[in-house]
């Protein structure tokens, strides 16, 4: 997979690539002639007490090693542009794929490693990218040209070389074989630190509440353990291997001085010849030794780009026809035919035979127990869930023979739990129409009872809103996701069991102004209390996942069984009140 993906997105940066590799390419060649310059100096100049020549070449080697710099400087500048794009590239492709998933996907890799693949996994291919550009060209520019050019310089003492470097990648790929398993795990544990992380920041006060500080400080210690362990253990290896290596050049240049001495002293070799072998020989362990860096970084990018390949590999299940269907007129019709749910995996259907219609301009409420399967229906009509048997429709078209943004335009969701994002009041309502003039929300605020505490506030619609909607209340945030789908004036309102924070009079302004004001729209209401649903052209009781009752609330309350046990244990807990 990291091949893959590395060819995937570095192929439109062809260009970037031949730069970087003909900069590398001038700045090894540079590296690889100036030991030969130096042996020249010290054979041509220093012995025979040539002063001239020794100016002259050494005014050479300088020119050679500016050329070298500069190249340098050039090759990596150009590298990190290369990894830099690659990286943004592949982050917004993940993200755009996260984004089009459904719940069921979200469901299935968990948020925390979502998180983790588009942070910490881009960051890992992205290094690998940044320093091959930088060593992995070079390196073997360096090994490969340094042994021609040790040979050339001395042949008798070549045996030397095949019998470090094989020593050397013995040594290396062992350790690199070690480190695999460690970086897998690794990658596992950083997404369980991120999940323990981000359950206590959203349930903090939950934590309070319960007096568990404790526990979960334990919790997130024990996480963080065995990150720490999984890091040593593989932080120890890589320890080793740098230690392995400088052992092996260093035993290296012991011997290239030894049996080179006695060629010296034969008179088969010159001592600059010497000199120039044993930094060839250097050249090419060193070129080895930044291969064994890459080798380090490799199995820890591959890992990465597996868990990234799995996301971008993944079909969201909720997903646009080919073809879509030719939107009829807005009308606000929401038909339910026959239609099963399951999660995967799931022993059993969560929704069973669900059929029942809405018509326009009429008030539906879903009731039921808690996991009845209230959330679940609603949450087919925008598709964020697709029916595993069945049909959803709206206007007479199936929800997925739809246009994903045409439907979602006919559609205003209000969710269980209300969700505003970080900026102001006015950037939160414009959601729902970006367009919208302030006078439109004001009138969309007005419609959900949350005119007052917006005008209370000194910035007004300018008013701060913290991530998440934690500086306002939990009935004052609801208002104003009520108000975001008011804005954008759809043709079908879903009030996922949005009204529950709200008091029993702001429930009753609320509705009744929708009555009134949105007389033509159609609207789908989850609700707890009676009270909320009782004045709804039609109700919808579920149990289990089935309808046991539709009808209107007298009628249910004679009819149905379930309903009427609901509104019995609501007056007696008022009575006992």
């Amino acid at each position: 997979m990291l091949g893959k993906l590395l060819v995937r997105y570095l192929r439109p940066a062809w260009l970037l690539i031949v730069v970087v590799v003909v900069f590398q390419l001038a700045q090894s060649i540079a590296a690889l002639w100036l030991p030969t310059l130096n042996a020249d100096i010290i054979d041509n100049g220093v012995v025979t007490g040539d002063i001239p020549y020794i100016w002259s070449t050494g005014a050479v080697m300088l020119l050679v090693s500016l050329v070298q710099v500069v190249c340098a400087v050039v090759a990596v500048y150009f590298g990190s542009r290369l990894a830099m794009g690659m990286g943004r590239d592949l982050r917004r492709d993940v993200f755009h794929r996260v984004v089009a998933f459904s719940q069921r996907e979200v469901g299935q890799f968990g948020a925390p490693s979502l998180i983790t693949r588009n942070t910490n996994d881009v960051q890992q291919v992205q290094m690998l990218v940044q320093v091959s550009a930088t060593l992995m060209i070079s390196a073997p520019i360096l090994a490969i040209g340094g042994v021609v050019m040790a040979v050339r310089q001395d042949a008798g003492l070549s045996w030397l070389m095949a019998v470090t470097i094989p020593v050397l990648l013995v040594i290396v790929g062992l350790i690199v074989w070690r480190m695999v398993p460690a970086f897998t795990e690794m990658q596992r544990r950083i997404d369980r630190v991120n999940q323990i992380m981000r359950e206590q920041l959203s349930g903090i006060r939950v934590v309070r509440a319960f007096v568990r500080e404790r526990e979960e400080r334990v919790r997130f210690g024990t996480a963080s353990a065995d990150v720490r362990d999984t890091a040593l253990r593989a932080g120890n290896l890589m320890a080793l291997m740098f230690p392995a290596v400088m052992l092996v050049m260093n035993l290296s240049s012991v011997a290239v001085i030894w049996f080179g001495a006695f060629q010296v002293q034969d008179n088969g070799v010159q001592i600059g010849t010497l000199f120039a072998f044993l930094t060839y020989l250097m050249q090419i362990l060193m070129g080895v030794m930044m291969a064994t860096f890459m080798f380090v970084m490799i199995p820890r990018a591959a890992v990465c780009a597996d868990r990234i390949g799995e996301v971008l590999g993944t079909t969201p299940s909720v997903s646009a026809p080919e073809v879509a269907a030719s939107a009829p007129a807005p009308a606000g019709r929401v038909e339910f035919d026959h239609v099963d749910f399951a999660y995967p995996g799931a022993d059993e259907a969560v929704l069973h035979d669900v059929t029942f219609t809405v018509e326009p301009g009429t008030t539906t409420a879903v009731i039921g127990s808690t996991g009845s399967g209230k959330t679940t229906l609603v949450s087919l009509v925008p598709r964020l869930f697709d029916a595993t048997a069945g049909s959803v429709r709206i206007d007479g078209v199936d929800v997925r023979a739809y246009d994903p943004d045409e439907l979602w335009t006919r559609i205003g969701l209000v969710p269980q739990r209300a969700f505003l994002f970080s900026g102001t009041v006015a950037s939160n309502l414009r959601y729902g129409d970006a367009s919208a003039t302030d006078e439109q929300l004001w009138d969309a605020l007005e419609l959900a009872q949350a005119a007052d505490f917006v005008r209370a506030m000194p910035e007004g619609l300018g008013a701060p809103i913290a991530q998440g909607g934690t500086n306002v209340s939990g009935g004052q945030r609801q208002r104003l996701a009520i108000a975001r789908a008011l804005v954008k004036r759809p043709e079908v309102y879903i009030f996922d069991d949005s009204l529950s924070a709200l008091d029993l009079q702001t429930d009753a302004a609320l509705r009744r102004a929708l009555d009134t004001r949105l007389p033509d729209a159609t609207r789908i209401v989850v609700a707890q209390r009676v009270s909320t649903i009782q004045q709804a052209h039609q109700i919808v009781v579920l149990d289990h996942g089935r309808v046991v009752g539709i009808g209107r609330h007298d009628d249910l309350v004679d009819t149905c069984e379930t309903y009427r046990e609901i509104v019995e244990s609501q007056l007696a807990a008022e009575a006992a009140a």
